[in-house]
């Protein structure tokens, strides 16, 4: 045996001892030497590690989401409670939590290396009881200022940055053939935050407030959550972990900036993100504007609004857009789903003029469907863009898990551009068909650029099934 043999033999056995080094367990629930990829480690350890910190995740994600959407719901009762708003002044309350927490994914990207996963998780959980407690404080007071209630809305986008910060987290912690379901869990998890609150939070409203003062109680809509939020905070300081590889690579990140592919998907994901959280803030008050009598059920004490179906059905469909996006690459179903959205957006206008809320909420139920699995199949799309794009490499590993926090913090701010369009068009014509014929000529602008960009024959893109 020749000397380079015997020494690259020698090399060979103590990357093996490194790589099936047991884990390290430090003070502060710190862990060394984590590498999901190790089989063994996996089996023995890892799984185990990687399910009681996604389960944690899930949960302050969630709350995240729903506090992210408190506003949404409260703004279409607190007329009732004594606060004089504009159809203006109702609309900012509802589209400045997406704003801010749009804006708050940028940042929220590189907490993780900074704080360790699971110290980011406690104070990102924690953030969240800004906004409820100045959301009960200021509600329980109908002479509270306009600009207060705004500053204290916008507050609420702390729970829209979570979403940047726990998927950036979890990805350190699975293997990367399950990695995919890890990632379409916590996000799964998270999007159905927006479907309870807006379930919740009127039955809170008016059951919880009867129960303690004997008539509805808008404040509750705030404080209602502090426990909640509390026991998020307390769960992720004992059962999670940081993770000490999870460190920031800023040159990826400038890396993908500079690329095309990033600025294009993150456009098309504007369309489908941005769509379900902009149609999900607005949803209760479209009702309340167009169907008042169907804008709340009484089922005893408690109050129902059916606004909640909306991002339930939304949340719900995105793995399957996800599903699709693996048997048929992500362009097609984008476009199938930007297709649907427009054909709907069109046909709301008809059903609004119908006069029949059974058909006006099945349309709106069909566009958050669509917009659901369109979520799901552009984010898959940008692993295999890049992969094309880079010539399948390491960097093109990197700059695509770089940009999936990027593309979805530019694709939140959709979430605050529909309720905003809505609220222009509503001041100039009294009503809202002006705001749908755009929404559907934008989806058959973002449908084309999804057809010329990544689904067309005989280019890069079309040939290798994005």
């Amino acid at each position: 045996m020749s000397l380079d043999t015997r020494q690259q033999g020698l090399l060979d056995d103590l990357d093996t001892l490194a790589v099936d080094e047991p884990l390290r367990h430090r003070p502060n629930r710190w862990i060394d030497g984590y590498n999901p990829e190790n089989e063994t480690q996996w089996n023995r350890e890892g799984r185990g590690i990687a399910r009681r910190n996604l389960n944690w995740s899930i949960y302050v994600e969630f709350l995240g989401f729903v506090v992210w959407q408190l506003w949404s719901v409260a703004v279409v009762a607190m007329p009732a409670a004594g606060f004089s708003l504009s159809t203006s002044q109702q609309f900012w309350l509802i589209s400045v939590p997406s704003l801010v927490g749009a804006t708050m994914r940028f940042p929220y990207t590189f907490m993780v290396p900074i704080f360790g996963g699971r110290m980011w998780t406690v104070i990102s959980a924690l953030l969240l009881l800004l906004p409820v407690v100045g959301m009960g404080m200021c509600l329980g007071n109908p002479d509270t200022p306009f600009g207060v209630l705004l500053a204290v809305a916008a507050l609420a986008g702390f729970g829209g940055g979570n979403f940047a910060s726990s998927m950036t987290n979890i990805t350190y912690y699975f293997p990367a053939k399950e990695k995919g379901w890890a990632l379409g869990l916590n996000a799964a998890g998270g999007n159905l935050g927006s479907a309870v609150a807006q379930f919740t939070v009127p039955i809170v409203i008016t059951a919880g407030g009867v129960l303690l003062t004997g008539g509805p109680m808008v404040s509750l809509a705030g404080w209602f959550w502090v426990p909640f939020i509390l026991l998020g905070a307390v769960g992720a300081y004992y059962c999670m972990n940081s993770l000490s590889h999870a460190t920031a690579d800023v040159s990826s990140y400038l890396a993908a900036l500079k690329h095309g592919q990033l600025w294009v998907i993150a456009v098309l994901y504007i369309g489908t993100f941005g769509s379900f959280m902009g149609f999900a803030s607005v949803f209760p008050k479209l009702i309340a504007d167009t169907f008042p009598q169907f804008s709340a059920f009484t089922i005893g004490a408690a109050t129902l609004s059916l606004a909640f179906l909306g991002a339930l059905v939304g949340s719900l469909a995105r793995p399957y857009g996800g599903k699709l996006a693996d048997k048929f690459g992500g362009a097609r179903p984008t476009i199938a789903a930007f297709a649907v959205m427009a054909i709907m957006a069109l046909a709301i206008i008809g059903l609004l003029r119908l006069g029949n809320f059974w058909l006006f909420l099945l349309g709106f139920l069909v566009l958050f469907i669509a917009s659901g699995m369109g979520n799901g199949s552009t984010y898959r799309m940008i692993p295999t863009a890049f992969s094309l794009a880079y010539g399948d490499d390491q960097k093109a590993t990197r700059a695509a898990a770089s940009s999936l926090g990027i593309i979805s913090a530019i694709g939140a701010y959709g979430g605050f551009l529909i309720p905003q369009v809505l609220r222009i068009v509503h001041e100039n014509t009294g009503g809202y068909d002006g705001a749908f014929i755009g929404f559907a000529a934008g989806y058959l602008v973002l449908l084309a650029i999804t057809w010329g960009v990544y689904a067309r024959k005989g280019t890069t893109f079309g040939d290798g099934r994005v």
